[in-house]
């Protein structure tokens, strides 16, 4: 591990302490029952993406940014969260899309996978593409890293019943963790995606976790420039898996 590598992941550490000190992505629980409900963030604005010269893309591909704060635009701006940098991400890249932001700050796997449908159903179509974003709040609780792959099996059940495509969006265990916690937590995501043979990006928060510059003041949350390191990571995944959609 570079020295680089080895600072970074040790923030990582202390971001987990914030997070679990402040509770800064939100008071859900993995365990709270409720009915599904739609909690929008500031920048969860349906149909509102453009094509470069200002023409509205209706029949444009549908991404449907499907997570907790990483992808809700926390503290952030209309068109700075996750979702309208993606947009932008995909036109530079060629890939037009419009990217419907269903990021929830605080949301865990369980609460992910009880208001899925309802997001689906809502959609004004088939999204072409869902980026899955979830288990971040599980692992900062301390959820059973069993209970997590379960709700995340569910999740990525549901879209395959639908015939949807999905690019999942991977997290990994702080050191806090520990080592055992770790070696049962971050196999998740790389046995999903081989499991539905779906595109995975390894961390979400690559680059990011250990960069002041890329943070909002509370040290937790990418800043608009975090943002925009997160999307020029993630991006070329998605043109990627949206070209081959629409070669199939």
């Amino acid at each position: 591990m570079t020295n680089n590598r080895r600072r970074t992941f040790i923030s990582y550490g202390g971001f987990l302490l914030l997070v679990q000190l402040a509770a800064a992505c939100g008071p859900a629980e993995s365990g709270k029952e409720e009915a599904p409900q739609a909690r929008p963030e500031a920048n969860a604005t349906p149909g509102a993406s453009v094509e470069p010269g200002g023409k509205a893309a209706a029949d444009a591909d549908l991404v449907v940014a499907f997570g907790d704060s990483l992808f809700a635009g926390y503290q952030l701006g209309q068109d700075q969260g996750f979702a309208p940098a993606l947009e932008r991400e995909l036109a530079k890249l060629g890939q037009p899309a419009h990217v419907f932001n269903a990021g929830v700050s605080g949301d865990t796997s369980a609460e992910g996978l009880q208001r899925l449908a309802y997001v689906l159903d809502g959609l004004p179509k088939k999204p072409d593409l869902v980026i899955v974003g979830l288990g971040g709040n599980d692992m900062l609780r301390g959820v059973s890293p069993e209970v997590t792959r379960k709700n995340l099996t569910a999740i990525m059940e549901e879209l395959d019943r639908r015939n949807i495509d999905v690019v999942l969006a991977g997290m990994r265990a702080a050191p806090n963790m520990g080592r055992d916690y770790a070696q049962a937590f971050d196999p998740i995501y790389p046995d999903l995606a081989e499991r539905y043979d779906v595109p995975l990006y390894p961390f979400i928060l690559d680059g990011v976790i250990g960069d002041k510059k890329l943070l909002l003041p509370d040290g937790v949350h990418p800043n608009p420039q975090g943002v925009g390191k997160i999307v020029s990571g993630i991006g070329g995944t998605i043109a990627k898996a949206l070209d081959l959609i629409g070669r199939q």
